[in-house]
């Protein structure tokens, strides 16, 4: 009985105690910031007829819809041809700067903020992608993703170093994003332009409460227990998110295989034939033609997707055999992106399945950018305490946690649902 109570105790304080899974964080943070960012690129001249004024999906459908459902998008606040234009290129904006990790915690909100709006606007646009996509914005907003490989880890450390050093430091720009984000929430909850269910609304009133809670906490607390208090908050916040995506991914797993398993066409190892053969999908005919002309790999590919997709769920707990599987669902994925057109579903899919990538590899990964950044940029490269050079060489958590609101250490707010 006491061992099991020192397990439990020990389990508890690992949860509470520190953000888990930093690197990984990092890495989903990197993949889903990246996806939408070149999805609105690549969609640029598109942006009118998909998510516009001249898309069929006009103003006046997509109003009906999200008075029927509830759906959160801003584009609904007007429909005048400025104000998509603004919309499209913050949602641009926040999708760069989260992917440079810069004031994470405030670029998460308004990157869930782009993604929402943009995509409930014209619900049809999507290869699958959008789904998660649209579930892993929401869910971002409560990961501490920007605590290595981001500008918000290289401004830590070396205001950390700043105060070692006895200066004194100042920052300008988190109370500013507060103030401004407030004033925004301000305006249009009095001007009544929330036309969606009440989650979304009451998760940025939370998160925006929560960020200048913690800014107060750090600057006018006498004592740190509230600090403390709410640094926990935001580990257990963070560890929680984090093992959602985990569920999330391997549900989107282990229910299509499970489906593919009672489909005929799965059953007698033809079913990647098929899709080989769909103008729609044939971005490369002669090369879906040569994969195709082999029975054995339709074979292969057919019984090889069900088994990794069904398998891989209760292959968790084995270290190797999951991370043989994880690189052959990330094989598979870059695959379908380039025979049948699809990178920004296999992106967004491989932005999920490195939630679970081993922190070694990952590591090792940020060695090898570090010695080309070196390369790249030797003047700019600073002794790290391992002996890398790099100019941020996955900086170790700050004693004193960042208390500006907009910073990545802010505690995030409580969770909410799918909008």
């Amino acid at each position: 009985m006491n061992r099991f109570a020192l397990s439990v105790s020990a389990a508890i304080a690992r949860l509470t105690e520190s953000a888990l899974g930093p690197h990984q964080s990092a890495v989903v943070r990197i993949g889903f910031s990246g996806t939408w960012l070149l999805f609105l690129l690549r969609e640029f001249p598109h942006r009118q007829e998909l998510y516009g004024p001249d898309g069929p999906w006009d103003w006046e459908l997509a109003r009906q819809l999200i008075d029927s459902n509830g759906a959160f998008t801003v584009l609904m606040w007007s429909d005048g041809q400025v104000w998509f234009e603004a919309v499209y290129a913050l949602a641009l904006v926040a999708g760069a700067l989260l992917l440079l990790g810069w004031r994470t915690r405030a670029m998460s909100v308004l990157f869930m903020v782009g993604v929402l709006s943009l995509q409930n606007r014209s619900v049809f646009m999507g290869d699958g992608g959008d789904n998660v996509l649209h579930l892993m914005s929401i869910y971002l907003m409560f990961i501490r993703c920007g605590r290595v490989w981001s500008l918000d880890a290289r401004r830590a450390r070396r205001e950390q170093e700043a105060r070692a050093r006895g200066e004194r430091i100042t920052d300008r720009v988190g109370p500013v994003l507060w103030a401004a984000s407030g004033t925004v929430l301000v305006t249009v909850t009095v001007a009544d332009r929330f036309h969606s269910e009440w989650t979304i609304p009451a998760l940025l009133w939370a998160a925006w409460a929560a960020q200048g809670l913690w800014w107060a906490v750090g600057r006018l607390g006498k004592s740190a227990q509230p600090r403390i208090l709410l640094d926990v908050i935001g580990n257990v916040l963070h560890n929680g998110a984090l093992a959602v995506i985990m569920v999330e991914a391997c549900l989107i797993y282990a229910t299509a295989g499970w489906y593919k398993i009672q489909g005929s066409r799965w059953q007698d190892g033809t079913a990647a034939y098929y899709p080989l053969h769909l103008d729609y999908f044939s971005p490369w005919p002669a090369l879906a033609d040569l994969l195709a002309a082999s029975g054995t790999m339709v074979l292969l590919a057919t019984y090889g997707t069900v088994i990794v997709q069904v398998a891989f769920p209760f292959t968790l707990f084995n270290r190797r055999l999951k991370n043989v599987l994880l690189a052959l669902m990330m094989t598979e994925h870059a695959v379908i992106a380039v025979l049948l057109g699809l990178p920004f579903f296999s992106l967004a899919m491989i932005a999920t399945d490195s939630v679970f990538l081993p922190t070694p590899f990952l590591h090792r990964v940020g060695g090898w950018a570090a010695r080309a950044r070196e390369a790249l940029l030797p003047d700019r490269a600073q002794p790290a305490p391992d002996g890398a050079w790099t100019e941020e060489a996955e900086p170790r958590t700050p004693d004193e946690p960042d208390h500006r609101p907009g910073s990545e250490q802010t505690a995030a707010s409580t969770p909410g649902t799918r909008a």
